[in-house]
């Protein structure tokens, strides 16, 4: 990893951070601190057992997905009803998944979250600038579980002795950036709809 300038003063932070919209949310957040062997990078959240069958599932949904394509030219009708099915399907999953390994309630927290990384509180500062952390996000309430290796880029205390701790996302697959993508954008439409 290439050596970076700490970041102490929030007017120091450049100005490119600011190329992802950012919406501020209530999530479950689940943070792993890294330490400078990778290995822990491959699977900090101890699902190996279950990676093999996930991995199957999105080779599934990719074929599924380039299948529908090609149906789309033939007949839209069939092909509609069959996206709802795998939409369904995906999210039967998705359930599952989160019934195995539910989240505590002190896992749900109120975050600032953009594709290029969050900003969360802790209410012990025991985080330090440029340290590396895996996070696991649960996004409601489609309930995405986008996985992530983070920076800390900044560490606001708030006075308790606690603090806002500010990351960048580091190394995340594509399709975990679009499932926050995406979430970012329904969050936006159901403010609009509130309005």
């Amino acid at each position: 990893m290439a050596a970076t300038t700490p970041h102490n003063d929030p007017t120091d932070i450049p100005s490119d951070r600011r190329d992802f919209f950012r919406i501020s949310d209530h999530i479950g957040l689940e943070i792993r601190k890294l330490g400078s062997d990778d290995g822990e990078r491959e699977n900090p959240f101890n699902g190996s057992h279950l990676e093999d069958l996930r991995s199957e599932f999105r080779r599934l949904d990719q074929d599924v997905r380039a299948q529908l394509a090609t149906l789309a030219e033939r007949d839209r009708l069939l092909t509609s009803l069959l996206k709802s099915l795998n939409g369904k399907l995906d999210t039967l999953a998705r359930i599952m998944a989160f019934e195995q390994n539910p989240l505590q309630p002190e896992d749900w927290q109120d975050v600032t979250l953009s594709e290029g990384g969050l900003s969360f509180h802790t209410a012990t500062n025991s985080f330090m600038i440029d340290q590396v952390l895996a996070l696991r996000m649960t996004l409601p309430p489609e309930l995405f579980q986008p996985v992530a290796v983070a920076r800390i880029i900044n560490i606001e205390p708030d006075g308790s002795g606690g603090a806002r701790v500010h990351t960048e996302f580091t190394d995340i697959h594509d399709s975990d950036r679009q499932q926050i993508a995406r979430h970012v954008m329904r969050w936006q439409i159901r403010q609009r709809q509130k309005e």
